[in-house]
């Protein structure tokens, strides 16, 4: 979708691109200073796709995207400027803010989701999300109802990506692994994977360039929308 946009949405994609393996890179070297700048950069770098590769009217989809990617930007940079716990819930509290903001985003497309047409497909997910609260909860501590709520929010964002378009499916679901690694990290003491840094972010910059991706094809399906109904109209019978 990308490529068929304009040159300055091409060009901040580039730099997104960039941005993000140089973030990876730094991770995987131990560059901690590098990367820490590096990923201040990927959200608005990010949302200058998402408004160089839309049009006005960009609705009500695209306006609380911006909203989900600013949120996720504090989450990115807030947690430098604290320590501890305190940096932790500065980083839980942002990224609450950005999913309820997709859900909002999502809402709207709710009767196109698994939630009405394959309410089956709700079984994963719950199954996830119970895992997780389940996986955390003999560490939690006093966290274990935030944790539940911020896994709820975080579930129903991705259950209702999936009524946006396949790209946004797919990003939702991506962004899920990406925080459920974050919680077992933080809450099970015998979780250890190698590389678990970098397998979130490496989750989290694709499951975010997933979702804006399908939100830019949803706005230009939106726009077309239109133009062909016109072009019937004027088709001789």
């Amino acid at each position: 979708m990308i490529r068929r946009s304009s040159p300055a949405a091409r060009g901040w994609a580039a730099a997104f691109v960039l941005a993000a393996a140089v973030h990876l890179g730094a991770l995987l070297t131990g560059a901690g200073t590098l990367a820490d700048v590096s990923q201040w950069l990927l959200m608005p770098l990010l949302a200058a796709v998402l408004v160089t590769a839309t049009r006005w009217p960009r609705g009500h989809l695209v306006r609380w995207g911006l909203v989900a990617l600013a949120a996720s930007w504090l989450g990115d940079s807030l947690p430098s400027l604290l320590d501890g716990d305190a940096a932790f819930l500065a980083m839980i509290g942002c990224f609450l803010v950005a999913q309820v903001a997709y859900v909002v985003a999502f809402a709207p497309d709710a009767r196109r989701s698994v939630l009405h047409r394959r309410p089956a497909l709700l079984v994963p997910y719950a199954l996830v999300l119970v895992g997780l609260v389940a996986a955390c909860a003999p560490h939690a501590d006093t966290l274990l109802v935030p944790v539940a709520v911020y896994g709820g929010v975080l579930t129903a964002m991705a259950v209702l990506a999936t009524g946006v378009g396949p790209l946004v499916a797919v990003g939702g679901a991506v962004f899920l692994v990406s925080d459920g690694l974050i919680a077992l990290e933080r809450f099970v003491p015998a979780w250890d994977l190698p590389g678990q840094d970098f397998a979130v972010m490496l989750t989290y910059v694709v499951g975010q360039a997933l979702i804006v991706g399908g939100i830019v094809a949803r706005n230009r399906a939106v726009r077309r929308a239109p133009v062909r109904a016109a072009e019937r109209q004027v088709l001789p019978a």
